[in-house]
């Protein structure tokens, strides 16, 4: 008969050890791959929000071909009734998105948004594609804190800010590209094209999402009804209002009403959420100083960038002469800059010096943008003065937008991800409408083919800039 000797300590040990660190191997491949997939798919859906902000500009005179019934005030509805409720909707989402968890409230966002994406491409007309795209704004806002609080979510706390920073730069990318990509859509398969894209992008994005293990929702109830409904027609009132001020008139009825009554129902919906235990925003975000001040030169550098993105194809489409299609391609090397300088922060810059990047960052866009003021002109000049100005202007956009970014997720607590992330949004948007509607008054004043109206617009974008810098030094005290 034969006995089985007793295994020796040493080998026992050796292979209990073995076995151990054979889980803690396999756990960690399985959050790496957890952490990748989440960005993977955040970074999509983020890039069809962003996109969709810019991208329908460069089909207008598609539209007016195949809406030939409909007016110009009629077909600007087409971009404002997505940028109004993404805007209106961001900081509602985000608190909803950590109430009832951010992989729930991502799919369904998501799902909506690709679904109205198809109705926009499939419209009959203007109203019917007016609503889709509200409704493409409504899973917008949803899709945006809740990605973001996915990433962060899934990813350890150490390789965040390199996450956050590949998510800052397909951002970055997706708002520069738009025009470029749109122009090239339109100019094949005409203006449809530009919303039926969305579709099979959004069903893999789904797809590959459904795979992600949900979070644990955090346990409170919905945000006040009242004060949510308040803030959504507050905010939507004041960004409509300052949108359409251009064409309707500063003085008139209309903008006046929505601008006071929109300024109006923000203020209730504050005083409400400083009472009610479940309020509409959450105020105590703000005494965060790193955050707030972080939302003060999100709001401000988000004027000068999109006032600039904007005025970009229009000084080389009236001034230069550019075709749609050839001003887009023209900025296009601005949008891989940016990508860069997001990468770079997210990388190679500290979580003490995000402050610093912020600086950085709006001090190279805003310095960018006074080059443009002092050097452009009627001469065209695209090799010596455009390309290398827009190179050094998207590296700034891209370092800036990413370091506030990781500077205010870092300030908060993990279960506030997405609500912090939709207020942050929030004021970039609201910074946005009101450098749009700077942009518009400078340029009411001038001739639409003079190149003075839009070099005074860089100048504005300059000083812009150089405000949002103004605030880092209060995210660098809190930060140490």
């Amino acid at each position: 008969m034969t006995t089985s000797s007793p295994p020796s300590p040493g080998a026992g040990q050796r292979d209990v050890a073995g076995v151990g660190d054979e889980h803690k191997h396999e756990a960690a491949a399985g959050a790496s791959a957890s952490a990748k997939l989440a960005l993977f798919v955040a970074s999509g859906a983020t890039f069809l929000a962003v996109l969709d902000t810019t991208v329908v500009n460069i089909a207008f005179s598609d539209l007016r071909r195949d809406f030939t019934d409909a007016s110009l005030s009629q077909l600007t509805w087409v971009v404002t009734s997505y940028t109004v409720v993404f805007a209106a909707l961001l900081a509602v989402a985000g608190r909803v998105a950590d109430v009832i968890g951010r992989k729930q409230l991502f799919l369904w966002s998501t799902i909506l948004f690709t679904l109205a994406s198809v109705l926009s491409g499939f419209a009959g007309g203007v109203p019917m594609l007016v609503g889709a795209r509200a409704l493409q704004g409504v899973g917008a806002a949803g899709m945006i804190p809740s990605a973001l609080g996915l990433v962060l979510q899934h990813t350890p706390a150490a390789r965040r800010q390199v996450a956050v920073g590949v998510w800052g730069a397909v951002g970055s990318m997706a708002a520069a590209v738009g025009p470029s990509l749109g122009g090239l859509l339109v100019d094949v398969w005409g203006w449809r094209s530009v919303f039926l894209i969305n579709l099979p992008i959004g069903l893999a994005i789904v797809a590959i999402s459904a795979r992600l293990a949900g979070d644990t929702p955090s346990g409170r109830r919905l945000p006040d009804p009242v004060g949510t409904l308040a803030l959504a027609l507050g905010i939507g009132g004041v960004v409509f209002g300052v949108t359409q001020g251009a064409e309707w008139g500063w003085g008139s009825g209309r903008v006046l009403a929505l601008i006071v009554g929109g300024l109006v129902l923000v203020v209730v919906a504050l005083l409400l959420s400083a009472r009610r235990a479940e309020p509409a925003i959450e105020l105590d975000l703000w005494r965060n100083r790193t955050f707030a001040a972080t939302n003060v030169s999100s709001l401000l550098f988000g004027a000068a960038m999109y006032s600039y993105l904007l005025s970009s194809l229009l000084f080389l489409n009236a001034v230069w002469g550019y075709s749609e299609l050839k001003a887009g391609l023209a900025v296009t090397p601005g949008a891989f800059s940016a990508a860069i300088g997001a990468i770079v922060v997210g990388r190679r810059v500290g979580a003490r010096s995000q402050w610093a990047a912020v600086a950085g960052g709006s001090l190279l866009f805003g310095a960018s943008c006074a080059a443009m003021y002092l050097l452009l002109g009627t001469e065209r000049q695209y090799a010596v003065v455009w390309l290398p100005i827009g190179i050094l202007g998207g590296l700034g956009i891209g370092a800036a937008l990413t370091a506030i970014s990781n500077a205010a997720t870092a300030s908060l607590e993990p279960r506030r991800f997405a609500s912090g992330t939709g207020l942050l949004m929030t004021t970039r948007q609201i910074g946005g409408a009101f450098g749009i509607a700077a942009l518009a008054v400078i340029l009411e004043g001038h001739d639409v083919l003079d190149d003075t109206g839009y070099l005074q617009v860089f100048l504005a974008c300059a000083v812009g800039s150089v405000a949002a810098a103004v605030a880092t030094p209060w995210i660098r005290a809190r930060a140490q």
